[in-house]
């Protein structure tokens, strides 16, 4: 199954590792410091320039680092999202 994390950005939702909040998670030392390694080595991919409300980090089977996707919907959101396309709602 795929997942629309906004704009024209669909991910395999077997590639997901995890939803964040991007309020609640970047309060954080470790998370921010995670975010910002994933921007210096251009692994985080801004889905939209509005406002980010949360990240998407996704771990494919040939990369050996996770990608970050930075996106404008909220994590309550891409988890019904998710929710509804696997069933469970």
């Amino acid at each position: 199954m795929y997942l629309h994390l906004g704009e024209d950005t669909i991910v395999k939702t077997s590639d997901i590792i995890g939803i964040f909040d991007m309020d609640t998670t970047t309060v954080m030392k470790s998370s921010r410091n995670f975010l910002n390694k994933a921007e210096k080595e251009k692994r985080a991919v801004t889905v939209s320039f509005e406002l980010p409300k949360s990240f998407v980090v996704l771990k494919k089977r040939e990369d050996k680092k996770p990608t970050v996707y930075i996106t404008q919907l909220s994590s309550t959101t891409l988890e019904n999202r998710s929710k509804t396309f696997l069933g469970y709602k």
